[in-house]
């Protein structure tokens, strides 16, 4: 699968507004980019802690994947994100040792990567998404 590193560790949270804040004081960094993404139905904010990023996650939705989540388990951790050279690769390769995936191909995500998901039935309850250029 070539995974490179921890691309991001995705956040679900109710408010952009309020935890921007909360979170630039908590890390002594600034968000650094903010970005809709319509067909997911979420708002994300990004923070870069050396090379792996923290992405918060608000729903525009609440039948939204993120909306659906933090209303079944509230905010808190949602995915692992890796990155590696090719999204599509992983996911085959996943799929080939019989995990279950939410994409069968990627799509494009935000900061206009390729992603996809694999489902957290088959990865012992972690959502796993794989991420390339």
């Amino acid at each position: 699968m070539n995974i490179n590193y921890i691309e991001h560790i995705g956040i679900a949270v109710k408010s952009l507004d309020e935890m921007i804040p909360y979170y630039e004081k908590l890390l002594g960094i600034q968000c650094y980019s903010i970005e809709e993404i319509k067909d997911q139905h979420v708002k994300t904010a990004f923070f870069k802690i050396g090379q792996t990023k923290i992405e918060l996650l608000e729903s525009t939705n609440p039948e939204g994947p993120i909306g659906k989540f933090i209303e079944k388990k509230g905010e808190g951790v949602h995915h692992l994100a890796f990155a590696t050279d090719d999204a599509n690769k992983a996911l085959q390769e996943a799929g080939d040792m019989g995990l279950q995936r939410i994409d069968t191909v990627s799509r494009i995500g935000a900061e206009g990567l390729n992603i996809g998901f694999l489902h957290p039935k088959s990865t012992h309850g972690v959502l796993i998404e794989f991420c390339s250029k």
